[in-house]
């Protein structure tokens, strides 16, 4: 039996949905914000490739990086960094491309531009310029990790990098600690094991965490466990503290709430800002109403002042 009708129809189901991909509309004088894979080169859509094969050059983070995904699919394009460091003066000639009428497309060096990676600046000066944005969908770690963690992700919120000195890292996880959605953070192989206890003493022992590991890559790990196993898990095996990490970590458990409930956010938030400030973040966060969290915090911010005025 031979293994031709197969790879035949195949070839025609792509043939059909490439054609299906440049029957669409693709307006010149445009950015497109296009996702690249995360690490596998066959998770590039169709639909993208017909459009960095269509665009007049491409806006990338990292120029190398693209030229050498871009040559595995057979494409080369003229293209402009666009990087953390430059995005604001790079956007200038974005622009200027664009009024000439030509398409642009951004991508990152990996994944979906504009989610901690550059793109989010260029996006706003395209916009306020006058010109259109289209964005193309594709691969996100953020994503990935999350259709892989199970049932304890309900919702979630999307934190991204956390700082990288401890104690910056611990005040903005003290302020996480109640929120009651599962929280989603990227994290270098250096630090991996750092915030694998910082987590876990923001939080306490037993919440789970998916440790998402080089995903789609030859080298891919997912392993679920709880805060307190994490940093162990990671230690066990120095090839588990490689590549790059998306670690996903379940929210703080439902409680009735008492009227303490909150004060170990509100006490950080009232470091920084006014008690009508910290009141109404707090309220974002924690979904508690806000008049009885401006309540508390007007109570801890008096208490806190009487006891400097006694010391």
């Amino acid at each position: 039996m031979t293994s031709f009708p197969i790879v035949h129809i195949a070839f025609a189901l792509m043939l059909q949905i490439s054609e299906l991909a440049e029957g669409q509309q693709y307006p010149t004088g445009a950015l497109y914000v296009v996702a690249t894979p995360i690490g596998n080169a066959a998770d590039i859509t169709v639909r993208a490739l017909h459009v960095l094969g269509l665009v007049d050059r491409i806006a990338a983070e990292d120029t190398r990086n693209t030229a050498q995904l871009l040559s595995r699919y057979g494409i080369s394009k003229p293209s402009i960094a666009v990087h953390e460091h430059n995005e604001r003066s790079a956007a200038e000639r974005v622009i200027a491309h664009l009024r000439e009428g030509e398409r642009i497309a951004c991508v990152s060096d990996a994944g979906t531009p504009g989610i901690s990676d550059p793109g989010a600046r260029l996006v706003d000066a395209v916009r306020e310029a006058g010109f259109p944005v289209v964005p193309l969908p594709g691969a996100s770690a953020l994503t990935t990790a999350l259709s892989a963690a199970g049932a304890f992700v309900s919702g979630f919120s999307f934190i991204g990098f956390l700082p990288t000195k401890a104690k910056q890292r611990a005040t903005q996880l003290r302020a996480l600690a109640g929120h009651p959605l599962a929280m989603v953070f990227y994290e270098a192989p250096h630090r991996i094991v750092e915030t694998a206890r910082a987590l876990a003493d923001a939080f306490g022992d037993a919440r789970q965490i998916l440790i998402a590991h080089e995903l789609t890559k030859l080298h891919e790990s997912l392993h679920r466990c709880t805060l307190a196993e994490s940093a162990s898990w990671l230690e066990a095996d120095a090839n588990r503290q490689r590549g790059e990490f998306v670690l996903v970590v379940q929210g703080a458990p439902e409680t009735e709430d008492a009227d303490d409930a909150h004060d170990a956010l509100l006490g950080t938030l009232l470091e920084e800002l006014s008690v009508k400030s910290a009141a109404r973040i707090a309220a974002t966060l924690t979904g508690a109403p806000r008049n009885a969290l401006y309540e508390r915090a007007l109570l801890l911010a008096k208490s806190s002042q009487t006891d400097k005025e006694d010391e």
